[in-house]
This record gives structure tokens, sequence and C-alpha cells, in this order.
């Protein structure tokens, strides 16, 4: 059918205007959601939640992300859990809905069939693959409003430890190595998993995510087995990022996306205070294919302030801590979860949610855990 002059100019103009710019807010939260028992936090969810179940929800619906990785969620297979969070996310006025979503097992939980910690069972949580008291204790998973190619997605919770370049594996007070030989074949690097998502933007192009939860540096003894192991799970993205050809859980063999991507999750490691190898995580925030926005808050800063301790010896700036830990004797409030975009990327906005004491706002906070979610807009199109 043959349009009307007018309209087939308007038409024409249309195609021809540049697209309208569009803006990507991508967070990460440890949102406390790990319960003692396999199936508790589902029950707790679909039944009546906690406190600090609904607020975690209740600090999404207020940042309002598009893209949202979280931790500390408890893992089933068929991610019933995850599910059920949603569902408490999309509810209400006020909600939010997540129709895509991202969960793989993880290694937080997973008995070793080894004596690892030497203590002459096989069984405690001290034998597992990584810490948790079950598996998929503690686990991960992604949120997000735009589709995710879980087909195309990687994990390398399988990577073993030993196979690292440059990997420092514990050693016993008197020099002799922390794991018998044997576990060295079993042992994974990932405490609980390293991933690599695609998020498909409106435009067609791919955003990886690459995310990971790794242990805290602490609870050791000499051997410095966590802190070891905290340091070698920040440098596995910054190996990536520097080319090396990495294998899956799948098998298959590829270095990091050319294209834009984003560094995030909760490392457990402050660059310059608390425990743990700091160097480890400066590094990865001087990458030279990452960019480092330096989420802040007024919350953080005036924490710090009024609570003194730890907090007053910290080289680091205040405003840009993301959890709020005890002060005496330490090791106070740190900067341990990050969103850390590709050089290509624009960055539009960035914070941290930790409202000032004065702002309504931080009565979101009651009931919360020690951990901040961390949010930045990233600018998409021309």
């Amino acid at each position: 059918m043959r349009r009307p002059p007018i309209l087939a100019a308007i038409l024409l103009a249309l195609l021809a205007a540049p697209a309208a710019a569009q803006t990507l807010r991508v967070a990460t939260f440890n949102a406390e959601l790990a319960r003692d028992g396999p199936g508790v936090l589902l029950h707790e969810l679909r039944t009546k939640p906690k406190e600090r179940a609904l607020s975690a929800v209740a600090v999404i619906k207020a940042v309002r992300p598009d893209v949202l990785v979280l931790q500390r969620i408890d893992h089933d297979m068929r991610g019933h859990a995850l599910a059920a969070f949603a569902q408490l996310l999309a509810a209400g006025e006020d909600g939010i809905d997540y129709p895509y979503s991202f969960h793989a097992p993880v290694n937080a939980g997973v008995p070793s069939g080894l004596d690892l910690d030497g203590d002459g069972l096989v069984m405690g949580t001290g034998d597992a693959l990584g810490w948790g008291r079950y598996p998929g204790n503690g686990g991960m998973a992604v949120l997000s409003r735009l589709p995710i190619d879980a087909e195309a997605a990687r994990s390398f919770r399988g990577a073993l430890w030993r196979d690292q370049p440059d990997a420092r594996l514990p050693a016993r007070a008197d020099g002799a190595p922390y794991f018998p030989p044997e576990a060295l074949d079993v042992v994974p690097l990932s405490s609980r998993a390293h991933w690599e998502a695609p998020v498909i933007l409106p435009d067609g192009r791919r955003l990886a995510l690459l995310t990971a939860h790794p242990t805290p540096p602490l609870f050791d003894g000499p051997e410095r087995l966590n802190v070891l192991r905290n340091r070698d799970e920040v440098l596995f993205w910054a190996r990536y990022l520097d080319g090396a050809e990495l294998a899956d859980d799948q098998g298959r063999v590829a270095t990091a996306p050319g294209g834009p991507l984003v560094v995030l999750g909760d490392f457990n490691l402050d660059p310059l205070d608390g425990a743990g190898d700091g160097a480890a995580m400066a590094r990865l925030l001087d990458h030279p294919r990452l960019q480092n926005p330096s989420p802040a808050s007024m919350g953080a800063e005036a924490a710090a302030r009024d609570q003194g301790g730890a907090n007053a010896r910290h080289r680091g700036a205040a405003a840009l801590d993301t959890a709020d830990w005890r002060d005496e004797p330490g090791p106070g409030n740190l900067r341990v979860s990050y969103v850390l975009p590709s050089r290509d990327l624009e960055v539009v906005g960035a914070g941290v949610f930790w409202p000032a004491p004065d702002d309504p706002q931080a009565a979101l906070l009651d009931g919360a855990g020690p951990h901040r979610l961390v949010w930045v807009d990233l600018r998409l199109g021309p």
C-alpha cells in the first residue's frame, strides 16, 4: 500500500533520527539470605519473610537496578528460592519485575570427600570445596530486566586452585603443605563460583557480567588459607582480563570478551584497610580495561565518623565503604563490594545505598545486614 507523502516523510525522519540514549543501572548486593539448613530460605520467603529479607527487598525497590547480582542467597537446583525472592520484589505498587534470572551451582558446602582441614573427619564444614553448611549455602544469583544468554554463560567453579598462575597455596607453621597431595586434584579456586553471564542489551550487544564472591580473608591459622584463597580468587578476573585463555566447566576455552563488561560482586577485600592482601584488590581496581567509578555515600562517611574505633585508623576514604562491621577491635567499615565497568562504557552515576542518618530512607536499613547495595549507571546508545 502506498503511504501518503507526509506520513512517509515522518517515517523516514524517525528512522534517520538517532536512538534516544538509555541508562542501565547495574548493582551488586550481599543480601544476607543464607540460612542454616537447605530449604529454610524458600520456606521463609513463601510463608513469613524475616526482617532481614524484607529490608533487602525494601533496599532493592528503593534503588531499582536493571541488573542485580546477589550474594549470599541460598541456591537450590531449580531456583525456587530465587524465584520466591523475585516474587517479593514484584509485589506491591512499588514492585519491580525481574523476568530474567541466572543461577548455577556453587562450591559452598559441597563435600570434598577428603579431610582438608586435618581434623580427622571428612564431613565437616572445613572439608567442603567451599565453606558452607550444605551444598548451595550462601550462593549467588543474577536478576535482570534484560534477557540473559544462559547458554553462553560460563562458570569456572571447577578450576583448580593449584593451576592458577602464581597461585599461593597455604602451608602449615613448619612449612609443610596444608593440603594433602590428593587434595590438590580436588580443591577449586572458587569458594563459591566465578561466572561470566552475558546480558543482552536493547541494541543487541552483550554486556558480560564477571562476578564472584571470594571467601573472607579471616578465620585463619598460621596457614593463612582464607587470606591466600581470597587473594587468588580476586586475581582470577585480573588474569582473565589480561588475556589468559581459560577453560570453563564445560571445557570451552576462551579469553575474556572484547566488548563491554562489568566486574562486580562482594570481593570481601578492601584495597587499603582490614585483613587480606589489599594489593590484589588494588591490581583489579587499576586494571587498564576497567574504570573505578568510586561509588560513595553520605551514610558511610557519617558512620565512620560517629562509630570511631578502627575506622579512625583507616587509610581509605570512609565515604567509599560498603560494609558496616564492628568497630572494636575491628575491622571497622570497609569497601568490599564493587561494580567496575570496562572503559568502553560511559558511567553517568554511581553510589552506595547508605543514606545519611537524617535521610528518611535511612529507615530502610533497619534490620539490614552489614552490607550495602552498590550501583553504577551506564549510558547506552548515543
